[in-house]
């Protein structure tokens, strides 16, 4: 691959060894803020849940489901950042794994269903702002008419409306002598797209991606938080504890 290809690359100016690719809503936060705002201010919870439902045995796409729900949702996009900046927390371990990763020439990509300027402006308030300037986002966009109504932009024409698995693959393609290793972390149905895409996908304990990983016979590490992820990318990035094969096999994380 020429290097023009290689450069084109954001997380490859600094020719990483590894590459940790996240899903946002529910996986780096508790919280997935766009349910949030549909269970608090569109339609509930009920419909949601049969909605994902629906995704999971393939009755509805996500991308119209996920239109779906944030057209319940009437309240200003100000007051709607506003209120998710009141109830929606980060999980524990990842500043400590960002950190880490940081340190150890990691790039971390932030590849979500959910829209550019909800996660720019939860990052910045729960990581601060050096680490959102840091923190490449890859997700759908939201356009704001005169009078003052959101809705989202899709990235692409997708059934998933933003196929997280093109934002993987040119880095899965690369050269193996310059390939990283990739690993991804997710929680949900807008994961579906990325769970084949990396060399160790992490699947949140009890979760629709866990569903979808033991239907279709698709490897992954379960995982409660990112102190379990950053204790196993560690083991095999840094420590050498752990081979890449020998993590693929073992589901759990002790």
């Amino acid at each position: 691959m020429g290097d023009s290809s290689f450069l084109s690359l954001p997380a490859m100016q600094t020719s990483p060894q590894s590459i940790v690719f996240t899903d946002w809503d529910g996986t780096v936060t508790l919280e997935d803020s766009n349910d949030f705002l549909t269970d608090n201010l569109g339609y509930g919870v009920e419909r949601r849940k049969w909605l994902n439902q629906q995704v999971l045995e393939g009755k509805w796409t996500f991308r119209d489901s996920f239109m779906d729900m944030l057209q319940s949702i009437n309240t200003p996009l100000p007051e709607c950042i506003a209120y998710l900046k009141q109830h929606v927390k980060l999980d524990p371990g990842f500043l400590a794994f960002y950190t880490w990763c940081k340190s150890h020439n990691i790039p971390v990509i932030i590849v979500s269903s959910g829209m550019t300027p909800i996660i720019r402006a939860l990052l910045e308030d729960l990581v601060g702002m050096d680490a959102a300037l840091d923190i490449q986002i890859v997700s759908n966009d939201v356009a704001i008419d005169d009078a003052g109504k959101w809705k989202i932009v899709y990235r692409d024409d997708s059934p998933f409306g933003h196929d997280k698995s093109l934002a993987i693959k040119p880095y899965a393609n690369l050269d193996p002598a310059v390939r990283p290793t990739l690993f991804y972390c997710g929680d949900g149905v807008s994961d579906l797209s990325a769970a084949r895409e990396t060399d160790l996908l992490f699947a949140k304990k009890g979760r629709d991606l866990v569903t979808y990983c033991e239907r279709e016979n698709i490897a992954y590490n379960v995982f409660d938080s990112f102190a379990d992820i950053h204790k196993r990318v560690k083991a095999i990035v840094e420590d050498n504890s752990l081979t890449l094969e020998q993590a693929v096999a073992q589901k759990e994380i002790l």
